[in-house]
């Protein structure tokens, strides 16, 4: 039996910068103090990157905006001024993965 050559060299897309945002927010959102904002936080973060979000990007927006919501909703519960900026950061590449996907450059 044959097996495939693992590749030597990947092009980085704007999906992998999505990708790696998302994680950096749910690092940031573990490393707050247990309560139950931040297991509420853990639980749809961990939706928006399951495969059914990353099949349907849709789907993945619509996570992203309950999120905003979410610490919207519970300011007096300081969440911290980097998961902010992760949640920032995520809403400007997906919009930017949005526009690739209209112009044909992504998928």
């Amino acid at each position: 039996m044959k097996f495939d050559i693992e590749p030597v060299n990947y092009e980085k897309s704007i999906l992998s910068d999505l990708q790696g945002s998302w994680q950096c927010l749910r690092d940031s959102v573990v490393e707050m103090p247990p309560s139950e904002l931040q297991q509420r936080l853990i639980f749809h973060i961990d939706e928006a990157m399951s495969w059914e979000s990353v099949r349907d990007l849709n789907r993945m927006k619509k996570a992203l905006l309950l999120i905003f919501n979410i610490v919207c909703q519970k300011k007096e519960e300081n969440v911290g001024l980097e998961v902010i900026e992760w949640l920032e950061d995520i809403r400007e590449i997906l919009s930017e993965v949005f526009r690739s996907i209209e112009h044909g450059e992504v998928l």
